[in-house]
């Protein structure tokens, strides 16, 4: 199956289908994503996906400075995603936190906008707000005011593009009842181990572009548990990387390619930031992508379990 290199988003927009992640959990070393930005910019990456919460987007907008100084790209070819973090759910709020964001980027606009949870915490600069027993301070905020927000941001020329993650299918639903301007992209958490399909396959239909975050199952988180699978370590997958000359890597990318999503790994490695863009070159049959949905656990990694009594928490429906 063939895929493409870029998908048309409803605004006219196209967005790459392979972009860098850049969420290092906090404990990347100092200059980790600057470099791995640049890297990526130099190798032909033209999708980088940010966000508020990721605490490195100064590293980010140095390496899109410098790059296009350089010559190395220009800002119109370029495709830069940022995401509203939960302490910016009040409407006035979303256009506020997008201007941090842009600030710390270095730019007027960014392509796309998304609303990283529809979990809402207390207002302010504080990620993780909690009282005096460590348990986190939860806002209420409608998410459809939330939207009404993430519109406002376009009508402001501040992104071209909005749109949502980790919501379920209700909550999209919600959202596209309500919305003037309707999502043109959701992130969700999808790979071999977690297909996510009803959910995938729900948005796809509405003409919303679903991009896969964690798409290699993220094998080094450090609160894997005993017993879970290591993605690249399994078998089918190895199989298919050894047939067609490819690294495990690239045969989940690949796989995730032609579901028709957009992937954004994360690597600070040369190597790999230049292998997890060469996809284009092979191809998995029917039967292979067989093998591949064969994997699916419905693991989830990114379970956001502090958040779970939240009456907007997602991952109790598809």
């Amino acid at each position: 199956m063939p895929v493409s290199r870029e998908l048309q988003l409803p605004s006219g927009d196209k967005i790459p289908t392979v972009g860098l992640g850049t969420w290092t959990v906090w404990q990347g070393a100092e200059g980790e994503i600057y470099r791995a930005v640049k890297e990526a910019i130099k190798v032909g990456y033209r999708h980088i996906d940010c966000a508020w919460f990721y605490k490195n987007q100064g590293e980010v907008g140095q390496a899109i400075k410098e790059s296009i100084e350089e010559g190395t790209i220009k800002r119109e070819d370029l495709f830069v995603t940022t995401k509203v973090w939960n302490t910016a759910h009040r409407r006035d709020a979303v256009k506020e936190n997008l201007k941090q964001s842009l600030s710390q980027l270095g730019l007027s606009y960014v392509n796309l906008l998304l609303v990283h949870y529809p979990i809402s915490f207390k207002d302010g600069d504080d990620p993780y707000p909690k009282d005096n027993d460590g348990n986190i301070i939860f806002a209420y905020h409608d998410i459809v005011d939330t939207w009404k927000g993430m519109e406002d941001c376009i009508d402001a020329d501040l992104t071209r593009n909005i749109g949502l993650s980790n919501f379920n299918h209700l909550q999209v639903q919600r959202i596209i009842d309500a919305s003037r301007i309707r999502p043109s992209v959701i992130q969700l958490e999808v790979n071999p181990l977690l297909s996510n399909t009803q959910l995938v396959e729900y948005c796809q239909k509405r003409d919303i572009g679903v991009t896969a975050y964690a798409p290699l199952g993220f094998p080094n988180r450090s609160w894997k548990k005993k017993g879970e699978p290591d993605l690249l370590e399994e078998p089918v997958v190895k199989q298919l990387a050894s047939a067609k000359g490819k690294t495990p890597a690239q045969i989940v990318l690949r796989c995730l390619l032609q579901r028709g999503l957009i992937i954004i790994p994360k690597s600070s490695s040369p190597a790999r930031i230049k292998e997890n863009l060469e996809l284009f070159d092979t191809e998995l049959s029917e039967d292979e992508m067989k093998q591949m949905a064969a994997l699916d656990r419905n693991l989830r990694v990114y379970v956001d379990s502090i958040s779970a009594s939240h009456p907007e928490y997602p991952f109790n429906d598809f």
